[in-house]
């Protein structure tokens, strides 16, 4: 039996301190209904759109367990805008495995991005990151993800331990169904240090700062039927989108 460790929650008034110490924190639910000024239910109004998401044809493993959605936004003080639908890129220095490759998916539906707890959730997020880094505006990029085990095991990060190529990321876990695995773990990018565990509960947050640590996490199995893990991805990034610089 393999052990399950129990996520590291740091309570909301010591987020930044944690990031700054750190380069992670990890919040409960109820921090992140705090964080965005939105209750847990009304968080759960954008779950459904998982069951909605297209697959990913670009995995260069030959696997056929990930789909995912993907829109670009720009934050800043005033609101949150949606930018026009472009390509997900990133260098071979950041995936070693899809860097280099203009990937196009699918946008995230219009119906999640109207919700106002989009918005509050991107701008909640953006404010964060602003009292770590004085930035007038972060050029953000959403990714909803569904692994599954279909393939008889599934890979939430089929590029290995990495760093995103941004300046935060936020990882939240949406749902884990009918599966085992998936294990989070974070380490120091220039030393020994690192942390494991699982992240369990819907809407439990990962904040990390993508120049201090890097990431991944395990991959998944089925415990009976097939199984999935559903995740949201917010990557923060001061100045432009990856590949317009």
């Amino acid at each position: 039996m393999v052990a399950v460790f129990s996520a590291p929650y740091t309570p909301i008034e010591a987020v930044l301190p944690a990031l700054r110490e750190h380069g992670y924190a990890v919040l409960t639910p109820d921090s992140v209904a705090k964080l965005c000024g939105e209750p847990v239910a009304g968080l759960d109004a954008l779950k459904p759109s998982w069951n909605d998401l297209a697959p990913d044809n670009y995995l260069r493993d030959g696997g056929s367990y990930r789909r995912r959605r993907h829109s670009c936004f720009v934050v800043n003080a005033v609101g949150v805008e949606q930018v026009p639908h472009r390509a997900h890129w990133q260098s071979e220095e950041y995936n070693a495995l899809h860097g280099g490759m203009r990937r196009w998916f699918e946008p995230i539906s219009a119906e999640v991005v109207a919700q106002p707890t989009w918005t509050r959730l991107l701008r909640a997020l953006g404010e964060t990151f602003s009292a770590m880094r004085d930035v007038p505006r972060w050029y953000v990029e959403a990714h909803q993800f569904r692994i599954d085990t279909s393939d008889g095991i599934g890979r939430p990060t089929p590029e290995g331990a990495h760093r995103d190529g941004v300046d935060f990321v936020a990882v939240f876990l949406i749902g884990r169904h009918g599966i085992k695995g998936g294990e989070t773990r974070v380490f120091e990018a220039a030393g020994p240090n690192g942390q494991r565990f699982t992240l369990a509960e819907p809407w439990s947050l990962l904040l990390l700062d993508d120049a201090r640590v890097i990431h991944e996490s395990t991959p998944i199995q089925p415990l009976q039927d097939e199984g999935h893990r559903d995740t949201l991805v917010l990557t923060y990034r001061a100045g432009a989108f990856q590949g317009e610089d």
